[in-house]
């Protein structure tokens, strides 16, 4: 814990792409917060991004961590770089805002998770899901009983590959780490989030065509108790055909949630009278449900529900051994304004995983997402990418501090 510097935390970025622009708009007016620094080894990026925000121009991670004023890196390069840059920020005693994934190997994430345990900075990982308000909010409707443990975690995702040339970094495992690695970090860890553990074994599946890259991959994840989440990852679609879905079994309950940033979920449940009466009551609690320190609500959010009573017999229901009386059926609907607000979710989900960390920094505690969470979702991505080329499932491993093997 450490009090914050009079000037307010500097905040040097590396990497001005796309990316890199989207987190300094996003994070720009945070009280206390001030861009210091742009570097890039394209210099013309890095000095329009600069100029923007009245920042120093820089070419090399180097410069921007020693750089006078620096409190914070921002990394926002590609995957293959992020590692590398991290361990060097930490150990120059800054903290670290990293864009997903941590790293594109195991040894690389738990060489940087053990340099976050023991330097004074805090890493936060931009596993942008778990700043989310429905994701948070079926946490909460969990750990109020409303929802019993999570069964099954299935998200499918057929995303735009139309941007995305035979020439550009995402389609080099060297660089990206492979789909799994890149892009199925999120869902990896937003599954271990939701289902309160991370996975024992993944089976993997990676499809190519014409003796190009790998374009759609799968993986079959079990977790603690029988519990299965299976990702499916397609970058094959224009951009207005993408489309994606989770859906969220929790036995007498299912949730499903739309977009990969999710603004819109729907949810039906069986239950018995004081359920009822429960759900009822979730639309005036839509503020404190919804709730996401650090992030600022649009004032678009909605939570709606209906209760269907005796919809079903009220003899006792059984599922997988859990037997009760459920003659009421609950629709509900959670609306942070619609796919029009996706852009407005994600920034401020940014947002708030910025704000994670500099509260951290100051107060004390841990992120919510921590370099441990990064890690294992790392390790559940490298296991399902093996698995793919092995055809065999493996088991997930988790590096424990000072080189043990944590299982999953």
């Amino acid at each position: 814990m450490t009090a914050a510097p009079e000037a307010g935390f500097g905040l040097a970025l590396i990497g001005c792409g796309g990316f890199g622009a989207y987190v300094l708009d996003a994070v720009r007016d945070i009280p206390g917060l001030r861009v210091v620094a742009c570097a890039d080894p394209d210099g013309a990026r890095a000095r329009a991004l600069a100029e923007r925000h009245g920042a120093a121009v820089l070419t090399t991670v180097e410069e921007a961590i020693a750089f006078p004023g620096v409190d914070v890196v921002a990394l926002a390069t590609p995957p293959g770089a992020h590692a590398d840059a991290a361990v060097a920020a930490l150990r120059a005693g800054k903290h670290v805002f990293c864009e997903k994934p941590i790293a594109v190997t195991l040894a690389d994430a738990a060489r940087v998770k053990e340099e976050a345990d023991r330097a004074p900075g805090v890493l936060v990982v931009d596993h942008v899901l778990r700043y989310n308000p429905i994701l948070r909010l079926l946490q909460r409707l969990g750990a109020q009983g409303l929802l019993d443990p999570l069964q099954r975690f299935a998200f499918e995702n057929d995303a735009s590959d139309e941007d995305l040339g035979p020439d550009h970094w995402f389609w080099d495992p060297a660089r990206s780490g492979g789909i799994h690695i890149e892009h199925g970090v999120h869902f990896f860890d937003a599954a271990s989030a939701l289902m309160g553990s991370d996975p024992v074994e993944v089976q993997g599946t990676a499809v190519r065509r014409d003796g190009r890259p790998v374009d759609i991959v799968v993986a079959t994840a079990t977790h603690p108790g029988g519990a299965v989440a299976t990702h499916t990852h397609s970058f094959t679609h224009a951009h207005r055909a993408e489309r994606q879905l989770m859906r969220l079994d929790y036995g007498f309950a299912e949730a499903r949630v739309t977009g990969w940033i999710p603004t819109y979920a729907t949810l039906t449940a069986w239950t018995d009278e004081a359920g009822a009466t429960r759900w009822e009551q979730l639309p005036e609690r839509a503020g404190d449900l919804l709730a996401v320190p650090g992030l600022r609500p649009s004032g678009d959010e909605r939570i709606t529900v209906s209760v269907t009573r005796d919809a079903g017999s009220d003899r006792p229901a059984s599922g997988r051994g859990v037997r009760r009386s459920v003659p009421h059926r609950v629709d509900a609907v959670v609306d942070l304004g619609g796919e029009a607000r996706k852009p407005y979710v994600y920034a401020e989900s940014v947002r708030a995983a910025f704000s994670d960390l500099l509260h951290c920094a100051v107060h004390g505690g841990t992120p919510v997402a921590d370099a441990r969470a990064a890690l294992a979702a790392v390790a559940v991505a490298e296991a399902a990418t093996r698995s793919a080329q092995s055809g065999r499932t493996l088991p997930v491993t988790v590096p424990a501090p000072s080189g043990g093997q944590e299982s999953g």
